[in-house]
């Protein structure tokens, strides 16, 4: 499995904002969709704040492949579903979530910290 880079895993963890485009069972990419992302360690993760009805997840489900772009990196991805029983991993994403988007208030940062958006967790695979 690829892995990312030092100055990737920089660049696009320290990023305000990622864009995600999912592909189409055809091949061709969804329209973008701009979200949060956070970096555990070597591995980059984003959530649905819809939880797991939330269109761009449903979206993500059709081939799990994909395009982001965020902090100059553009990559195309594999969307691996964070292992739901790892709590740890997610009481780690939880915190990264809250440290990283503090100053918005806790209802917004609320909307990612849930248990539907937990279960909407996505780990993002480069594809080389």
């Amino acid at each position: 499995m690829a892995t990312w880079t030092s100055d990737e895993l920089t660049a696009v963890g320290d990023a305000e904002e990622l864009d995600l485009a999912s592909r189409r069972d055809d091949g061709t990419l969804r329209d973008p969709v701009t979200m949060w992302v956070v970096r555990i360690g070597d591995d980059l993760y984003v959530r649905c704040m819809n939880g797991r009805a939330g269109a761009w997840y449903r979206g993500t489900r059709t081939r799990h492949q994909g395009r982001i772009s965020a902090g100059g990196v553009d990559q195309d991805v594999t969307f691996a579903d964070a292992d739901p029983a790892d709590s740890a991993v997610h009481d780690q994403i939880d915190e990264v979530y809250r440290t990283k988007y503090r100053r918005y208030a806790a209802d917004i940062i609320g909307g990612v910290v849930n248990p539907e958006s937990r279960a909407a967790t996505i780990r993002l695979v480069p594809e080389r």
